[in-house]
């Protein structure tokens, strides 16, 4: 959560841990809900939940969450998003090929505690459409990056990301 809004410069998570240490009695233990409330972090609005709420197929959440990232862009650069998409989406790709679903979690490079979430995907998304959503999520990304796109905002791009995942 932290290095998903703060990027991997480990001075300033350091700078924030250190604001957040110096708020909370000793001891106690660091939540989500600290976080968001402390160094602006939302927990509901992030590429994890954006890509639980695409997976679970729950297009209203998914269409709140790229609202936000649209009114947030520097902190949530379509970029990215399409990176952690891609990688969720070949992983579903892959979990579809499995043959033994007992080693999914190993095979996909996972925690057994994500497991879940590829397996919904993949009930929700059959192969060929998890291979358009890949092809679409390589398009937008090129977008992203000025290929192919004149003046296209990133909320645009969100949007017709999601829309072609959703159809």
């Amino acid at each position: 959560m932290l290095t998903e809004f703060l990027g991997n410069d480990l001075s300033k998570i350091s700078n924030e841990l250190d604001k957040l240490l110096m708020l909370i009695p000793a001891g106690s233990q660091i939540t989500p809900e600290l976080i968001e409330e402390n160094i602006g972090i939302s927990k509901d609005f992030n590429n994890f939940e954006l890509q639980k709420a695409i997976g679970d197929r729950n297009v209203e959440k998914a269409f709140r969450i790229i609202q936000y990232f649209g009114q947030n862009q520097k902190n949530h650069p379509v970029i990215v998003t399409c990176a952690i998409l891609y990688g969720f989406f070949t992983k579903v790709m892959k979990y579809h090929a499995l043959t033994n679903k007992k080693d999914a979690a190993r095979s996909l490079g996972i925690s057994p505690f994500f497991l879940d979430d590829y397996a919904v995907a993949a009930q929700n998304y059959p192969m060929k459409k998890v291979s358009s959503i890949i092809s679409t999520i390589r398009e937008v990304d090129l977008k992203g990056k000025g290929v192919g796109a004149a003046h296209i905002s990133e909320a645009d791009l969100l949007k017709e990301l999601l829309i072609k995942i959703f159809n």
